[in-house]
């Protein structure tokens, strides 16, 4: 219950933010979904346009991808919370600025308090490196971590970061998606 009311109260926070100018271009923000007492939570990188149109995370062609992937170690999405570095999209799906990720992870790390996951697994680049400087870990290509189990002690008592290839990767890549799967293999092994 408690939970619950604390992140109505972050979600209103989000739809009223005016920290950067991305509230000027989006359609709706994505704070994010899932379970509250999830074991494990997604990060992204920002909504894209299908996200944007929706106000949910990882709806469109990534998304499809994601809900496979979690299929395929006996995950749904109501077990897990999704969320993403910046909740409101970047015009064009550009890459998030320095400013607009300063401005936009205090919610980020909101939802993470609120729902204490054991295992964080970041999807892309700038997931991984947000998540891993957070947690003073030292950040290399996504090519040489991927799908490895990183320790860190925290408050909360001990998490798991596994850094993940976007899904959005096997769009471009089918190839990847063998990757993908194997990685999310190594994140089943964590919970």
């Amino acid at each position: 219950m408690y939970n619950e009311e604390e992140m109505g109260r972050l979600e209103e926070e989000i739809k009223e933010c005016r920290r950067c100018e991305l509230w000027k271009t989006r359609t709706n923000p994505v704070a994010g979904e899932g379970s509250l007492t999830a074991k494990v939570m997604f990060v992204g990188e920002a909504p894209g346009y299908y996200e944007d149109l929706k106000g949910r995370p990882f709806v469109g062609k990534a998304g499809k991808i994601l809900d496979e992937l979690l299929g395929s170690v006996g995950l749904e999405r109501s077990e897990v919370y999704i969320a993403n570095v910046l909740k409101c999209r970047p015009p064009g799906n550009r890459n998030p600025t320095t400013i607009e990720i300063k401005a936009c992870t205090p919610y980020l790390d909101a939802q993470m308090e609120i729902i204490e996951p054991m295992v964080i697994a970041t999807l892309g680049n700038f997931s991984l490196g947000y998540i891993f400087d957070k947690f003073g870990l030292k950040s290399d290509k996504i090519s040489k971590i991927h799908g490895k189990v990183f320790k860190v002690s925290t408050i909360a008592g001990v998490k798991k970061i596994v850094p993940l290839y976007h899904p959005a990767v096997a769009t471009y890549n089918p190839g990847m998606k063998e990757v993908l799967v194997e990685d999310f293999k190594a994140l089943a092994r964590c919970f």
